[in-house]
């Protein structure tokens, strides 16, 4: 699709996917996606941690204050604890002054089709949410009855083992055979040769179904699809490697699989005999179809997943870490906006890729630009205008090891209450610092200076100072714990608490030992009052 049309042309673009034309868009995809320059994605699911419905929890969110591993932890409990129910995939490339993209919208249901418990479970919704979706004219019967299900790497893992299909396995040369090798090998080849030459002998062909059907009974023949086959017993992976040397000896029309039991491991070896070399191509294309089928199946639209991932291309998304319910477009149109956008922006950057630029120069060019998270889009506090010396002009980069959180103070206590009262508890706070409530419980506080925050958890940690500012702060019940405490509590998935009570938790653990980050441990973090743009404003 060329963006030549208006903005109605780009809605009525975007091609719809569900289970059943999702195989045959799945070759359309992979040949868009290794021709793009950019692959732009967009999401919408039952609910999301930085809703305002989320109000619980708000720490759970997506802060300014998260570096990459804890707003990915907390991205991470988002989609384990929502359903998504569409994902919008754009490849798109620029062509002079033309942008070509190809607009998917995948319908996602998690369905246990292959009656293995998987992955059909619990989730969760916020009525905003599915209200929003269905004022966007979102069609839920469809995503229930035709939604794409998919599983993950661990659950295919799982599915393949309860659900074996037969394998071809290239043998490759073992050590020097023992004697019960050889007494193996031998029997295995007289009796596949006594069963080939059977299948072979013309004089057979005219028998009746009866002696047939005894002499399957007798050499143990079986039927893989129309061909002959023998089913041979093993008991381990050398004598499923025997069995395969052995038969690839024999003769080229002969085709060994290997059938594996459910979550045991080999459990025979399947010969099948074609009638010729055309004929044994047109079995291993078979088997080849067969698994490519089993696979799609099993993994689902994981599949389209595992294609981006694969690509390397540079990935576009706006907010993807969390997203509004009010603001989900439907039918994959939000995705297309998106790539607009870029393409606009790529222009101002310079950064759009010409035809004849290498791929290196082309990387070189978006280097600057990609993988900077800058999560500023949630404010850590989003009420009250008493957040006194917290909004600033420009972005500003920060280090987490001078950044506190402290908790113990009076409940419902303003911003600019603790942060007055923190000036006269201890010298640190009479130097420039910033103090943003995460929740009801708990603040966070930026120091200027630097190793201000180091002193001070120095200080309490100790518990010996001529300085009486730390009792005075422990006697208060005022408590405090540095940027890799945080990071614990995120590891842990302690987020069914306030944050102070898991903070709580962390540092009783650790025998109110304070956790002090050194400098190699320490991230930045992008530091701002400046919302990020809203695609609904453009």
């Amino acid at each position: 699709m060329v963006a030549s049309g208006g903005k109605h042309c780009w809605c009525r673009a975007v091609k719809q996917i569900t289970k059943s034309n999702f195989s045959a868009a799945l070759q359309q995809i992979k040949a868009h996606i290794k021709d793009a320059d950019f692959i732009a994605v967009s999401s919408q699911k039952t609910g999301d941690l930085s809703a305002s419905s989320s109000h619980r929890y708000p720490w759970r969110r997506v802060l300014p204050i998260d570096v990459p591993e804890t707003a990915y932890l907390k991205a991470k409990l988002a989609a384990e604890t929502f359903e998504l129910l569409q994902f919008a995939v754009c490849p798109f490339r620029f062509q002079g002054s033309k942008l070509v993209a190809f607009p998917y919208n995948f319908h996602l249901f998690p369905r246990d089709e292959l009656n293995l418990g998987m992955p059909s479970y619990s989730f969760s919704c916020q009525s905003s949410f599915l209200t929003s979706m269905a004022r966007e004219g979102f069609d839920f019967n469809v995503s229930i009855y035709d939604g794409i299900s998919y599983l993950s790497r661990a659950q295919e893992s799982i599915a393949k083992e309860r659900t074996p299909t037969p394998l071809v396995y290239s043998s490759s040369s073992s050590p020097t055979p023992s004697v019960a090798d050889s007494i193996f090998i031998g029997r295995i080849k007289s009796r596949v040769e006594h069963w080939r030459n059977a299948c072979k002998d013309s004089r057979n062909m005219t028998d009746g179904s009866l002696a047939k059907s005894l002499r399957k009974l007798i050499l143990g023949g079986e039927v893989y699809g129309s061909r002959p086959s023998l089913s041979i017993d093993v008991c381990s992976d050398r004598q499923v490697q025997l069995t395969l040397e052995t038969v690839t000896h024999i003769s080229d029309d002969l085709v060994p699989l290997v059938v594996l039991d459910k979550s045991v491991g080999p459990k025979s070896v399947r010969v099948v005999l074609t009638s010729s070399e055309e004929d044994k191509h047109l079995l291993m294309s078979e088997i080849q179809n067969l698994e490519e089928e089993q696979n799609l199946k099993v993994r689902g639209f994981r599949e389209v997943i595992d294609l981006i991932s694969s690509s390397h291309k540079p990935i576009i998304a706006y907010n993807c870490l969390h997203a509004d319910g009010n603001s989900n477009k439907n039918h994959g149109h939000n995705v297309l906006r998106i790539t607009r956008v870029f393409a606009k922006l790529s222009i101002l950057l310079k950064i759009v890729p010409d035809c004849q630029t290498s791929l290196g120069r082309h990387t070189m060019a978006i280097e600057e630009y990609a993988n900077i998270f800058y999560p500023t889009s949630n404010s850590v506090q989003e009420t009250e205008a008493d957040d006194v010396d917290f909004h600033m002009d420009n972005v500003r980069k920060i280090s987490t090891d001078e950044l506190i959180f402290m908790w113990g103070f009076r409940g419902g206590t303003s911003a600019a209450e603790l942060k007055s009262h923190l000036r006269q508890t201890h010298f640190v706070f009479t130097e420039d610092f910033e103090l943003r409530l995460v929740d009801n419980t708990c603040a966070v506080v930026v120091f200027q200076k630097s190793g201000s925050a180091e002193a001070l958890l120095k200080e309490i940690g100790s518990g010996k100072t001529n300085s009486t500012a730390p009792s005075k702060m422990l006697s208060e019940g005022l408590k405090a714990a540095g940027y890799e405490t945080y990071k614990k509590v995120c590891r842990l998935g302690l987020w069914e608490a306030e944050l102070a009570d898991s903070l709580e938790s962390v540092t009783s653990d650790s025998s109110g030992d304070v956790v002090i980050s050194s400098g190699e441990d320490a991230s930045d973090i992008y530091w701002s009052s400046e919302s990020m743009i809203d695609l609904n404003d453009l």
